[in-house]
């Protein structure tokens, strides 16, 4: 079963997270399975994004979804994991092209160092006229070297919207998609990924804190087949036995990491309205009815021509009716 760790170094100021998302994952890739899956290298990326998004979503206190998004130029033109409030999950990725097995990060979407990663806070209760917060990183380091592991491009984004030190080690492959996640405890308030709570002193701190520095080194020893297939009591054991450990209650099953998807027929018939009445029109007359399937779960929702009427007399109704004229 999927799993959300949290813990705190107790006396020293530092936090820590483990997730393992195990029956959550497989479900996503066994619905992609029915249109033939995913390459292992993008099947690892895109289970390091979903663990990655997990993490960082648990890390904030935020009503809305957080979404991860991997875009560039090469076979895979996008990546996304969506991560929930209440930890519901779902991801896709849009390949393109041949990917080799062992596909670093570059050739799969940097390939002229042009690709992006970017994280999009979007609130649940949105007011007219708020647009979500969006932050964007590029997939390369200081000196305009391409990063290949995700785990470094996640670290530049947490170090340049919290001003906070932060070690991540993900690895994901066809069964599991995992990460650990520590980070330096804001000095005021708590951090957050729009930079509400990001402070000057915080920023100061950056690489200063020798507790933070050696439980990263420990972080860092953690081998990706240790994350992948030894259970988080084990993880934490041999990783922080020196440490005292203040841990919390685990999330899992309606509590913890698990797939769920958004979408509906409803949702449907809002991109169907936003398309316009003709060119759905045209598509009827050229296939008979739509057909719009999900790229997340594979849902199919089929509008025949009587269904498609209903969308747009519906919107029509909806619309507030002019103002009398005297």
């Amino acid at each position: 079963m999927s799993e959300l760790h949290k813990f705190l170094f107790e006396g020293k100021p530092v936090r820590g997270m483990l997730v393992r998302l195990t029956d959550a994952w497989q479900d996503i890739l066994q619905r992609r399975a029915q249109s033939g899956g995913y390459p292992a290298a993008v099947t690892e990326l895109l289970g390091e994004m979903t663990a990655a998004a997990t993490l960082m979503q648990s890390n904030i206190k935020f009503n809305g979804a957080l979404v991860m998004q991997i875009m560039g130029d090469g076979p895979v033109k996008l990546a996304v994991a969506e991560v929930q409030p209440d930890l519901s999950l779902r991801a896709t990725a849009t390949v393109t092209g041949e990917v080799a097995e062992d596909a670093p990060l570059s050739h799969m979407v940097n390939v002229n160092n042009q690709g992006k990663c970017a994280i999009t806070l979007d609130p649940k209760d949105r007011q007219p006229g708020q647009q979500p917060y969006q932050g964007v990183v590029p997939l390369f380091g200081d000196r305009h070297e391409k990063l290949e592991k995700l785990s470094e491009v996640i670290e530049h984004y947490m170090l340049q919207s919290e001003q906070l030190d932060t070690k991540l080690v993900l690895a994901a492959n066809d069964k599991v998609a995992a990460g650990l996640l520590i980070q330096r405890l804001p000095l005021q308030g708590e951090g957050n990924l729009s930079g509400a709570g990001a402070m000057q002193s915080d920023e100061d701190q950056i690489g200063l804190s020798e507790d933070y520095n050696r439980i990263s080194i420990l972080a860092s020893s953690l081998k990706r087949e240790e994350l992948l297939e030894l259970d988080a009591e084990t993880i934490l054991h041999r990783l922080f036995w020196e440490e005292d450990l203040r841990r919390f209650e685990p999330q899992t099953g309606e509590l913890g990491p698990r797939f769920a998807c958004t979408c509906s027929r409803e949702r449907v018939g809002g991109m169907l309205r936003s398309l316009g009445r003709d060119e759905v029109e045209s598509i009827i007359a050229e296939q008979g009815q739509v057909e719009v399937t999900c790229e997340f779960c594979g849902a199919m929702q089929r509008f025949d021509p009587v269904d498609a009427a209903q969308v747009f007399l519906d919107a029509e109704r909806q619309q507030p009716a002019p103002p009398d004229v005297h």
